[in-house]
């Protein structure tokens, strides 16, 4: 590999900021926000909307999750006049 062309590749943790879930990975994502998790390391965090902890696929439940209005904006613009 060449030196200094790809980024770094460390631990950093996910959350589902729905179902407050947390998974460390590795990963090239950056934050500028941190988290300590159970082992009393500090890695960044990144929040994520749905996971395997709250997708319906995974857990049989239907959770309704509205992200910035989407079902707003759907019936505006399609509603029946």
């Amino acid at each position: 590999m060449k030196k200094g062309i790809h980024p770094e590749y460390r631990e950093v943790v996910f959350q589902d900021t729905s179902s407050d879930f947390k998974f460390i990975t590795r990963s090239t994502m950056t934050s500028n926000e941190t988290i300590t998790m159970e082992d009393g390391k500090e890695y960044p965090v990144i929040k994520v909307e749905v996971s395997s902890a709250s997708h319906p696929f995974y857990t049989g439940k239907n959770i309704f999750v509205d992200t910035a209005g989407r079902v707003e904006k759907f019936n505006k613009r399609y509603q029946k006049k």
